[in-house]
């Protein structure tokens, strides 16, 4: 498995991962997938803030992709990420997963991030769940029916993780 900065030539496979989440899962609350050029904005807004946004090759192709983004736009909330991740949905239980989470939290760490929050979809996403619990994140709380997708309420499961020394000492 490589894990490697993601480039603008990865962006349709990017997508093609993403939409099949959006189109048939409940890990995004997103009901209709952004297109190519919506997915390299977006990839533009986390590279422009320093964060890191990575790939996972398994033999020659892109199966899967992490990104940390901002928890909230205020200031007080700027040594805090929030961590994405997605599977090819025909790639999974290849470690990918678990590969681009580690080189996620290292990349946020070096950047002087000192938390890193998941806000997971369903309640009942027992791989995202059983991956963050598996890299120390903890449980933080539960959203009850925030959201409304394929004719039904979803939950959404906080958890989270402390980067380099947390909230030891201040920041840099």
């Amino acid at each position: 498995m490589l894990i490697r900065d993601s480039r603008s030539d990865d962006i349709p496979a990017l997508q093609a991962i993403y939409a099949h989440h959006v189109l048939t899962g409940l890990s995004s609350f997103e009901e209709v997938p952004p297109d190519v050029a919506e997915m390299e904005r977006r990839r533009g807004d986390v590279l422009v803030r320093g964060l890191p946004y990575l790939v996972a090759e398994h033999a020659g192709a892109v199966v899967g992709y992490a990104y940390a983004g901002p928890y909230r736009l205020r200031p007080a909330y700027r040594y805090t990420v929030e961590d994405s991740i997605y599977i090819a949905h025909d790639r999974t239980g290849l470690g990918a997963g678990r590969a681009l989470l580690g080189v996620l939290l290292d990349r946020c760490t070096a950047a002087g991030c000192r938390q890193m929050v998941a806000v997971i979809g369903n309640s009942a996403n027992a791989a995202s769940i059983g991956l963050h619990a598996g890299m120390g994140f903890v449980h933080a709380g539960l959203l009850t029916a925030v959201g409304w997708k394929f004719g039904r309420w979803v939950d959404s499961v906080l958890m989270q993780r402390p980067l380099g020394p947390g909230s030891d000492c201040p920041p840099d």
